[in-house]
């Protein structure tokens, strides 16, 4: 973690991106993007009509010049599964935050994967450095997926991963991870209805704690809880798997995010489906296996606290 200074509401108000109910962390990562947008001459988009917000982008240049997706790939790749959707996939992807914000973890999750979506061998290298025990090689990276919308297959909702990945084991078996992306998020969201497949898939996972369960329907768990469910719904439908593992990936400054990891393995009695990796060490795995200029554009624009840093003191 990195020990930083208190951001000034005069910094803040300075670089348009002064918001109330911002966490600390969210008033840091907020005027970090300001400061990205700023440095590459992007224009500046609205909080409401008049009201400038320095972390967003004007909506209809946003979705015509793609400025908030990092790679040609995350580009290429949204635009997709855009159409994808818009032709009746069934993905839930809002383009208002994939196009024009820039705090959203939507674009991060295409600029982080995309390259990797379209480069397995890297994958493989990339993923098989985060768990070395279930990576032998990646043979497909997807995103918001899901194996059966609204499906009593599975959890009966409409709950996607993020970032899916298929793999094969060193066992010779077939495995798959499903990545939840966060950034600025504080999980405070208001928890989904609850279904009775909650309990039937909660139950057959084997996983939790018994006496501790009625506490994940609440947040800051719920959505955690229910991406796991699905991994391992999905593991509960078929034994085409050998290994499932949902990974809850943010960045370590987030304490909101952290905390919320650190409740979540207390309702656990077995830690085998799910895992929490940071931001900071995807960026790091992927740095050590290519020298590509993409992912220290990536680092640059959303874990560049030193920039902030020049304007606090620290």
């Amino acid at each position: 973690m990195t020990k930083m200074n208190a951001v000034s509401d005069e910094v803040l108000e300075r670089h348009h991106v002064l918001v109330a109910t911002d966490t600390p962390f969210q008033r840091r990562a907020r005027l970090l993007q300001a400061l990205w947008r700023e440095e590459r001459k992007l224009p500046i988009g609205e909080r409401r009509p008049g009201v400038p917000l320095g972390s967003r982008l004007p909506k209809d240049y946003a979705k015509e010049s793609g400025a908030n997706l990092m790679t040609p790939a995350a580009l290429a790749t949204a635009r997709r599964e855009v159409q994808a959707m818009r032709a009746g996939s069934g993905q839930k992807i809002d383009e208002d935050r994939l196009w024009a914000n820039l705090l959203s973890s939507q674009p991060l999750a295409f600029s982080l994967f995309a390259e990797l979506s379209v480069d397995l061998d890297l994958a493989t290298r990339v993923l098989g450095r985060l768990w070395p025990d279930r990576i032998a090689k990646a043979t497909k990276i997807g995103f918001e997926y899901s194996p059966g919308r609204s499906s009593p297959k599975y959890t009966a909702d409409r709950t996607a991963f993020d970032v899916y990945v298929e793999h094969t084991s060193p066992f010779g078996g077939r495995g798959f991870i499903g990545i939840e992306v966060k950034y600025h998020e504080a999980l405070t969201d208001a928890p989904a209805e609850h279904r009775p497949r909650y309990d039937e898939v909660t139950k057959a996972m084997g996983c939790f704690k018994p006496d501790l369960v009625a506490g994940l329907r609440r947040k800051p768990v719920e959505q955690i809880w229910r991406d796991h469910m699905l991994a391992g719904s999905m593991l509960l439908a078929s034994s085409e798997w050998e290994t499932g593992l949902y990974v809850f990936l943010y960045p370590e400054d987030n304490e909101p995010c952290r905390a919320a990891v650190q409740l979540y393995r207390e309702y656990l009695s077995d830690g085998g489906t799910f895992d929490a990796v940071s931001l900071e060490r995807v960026t790091e795995a992927i740095e050590a296996e290519t020298d590509a200029s993409w992912i220290r554009d990536v680092r640059r624009r959303y874990l560049a606290w030193e920039k902030i840093g020049a304007l606090t003191g620290d």
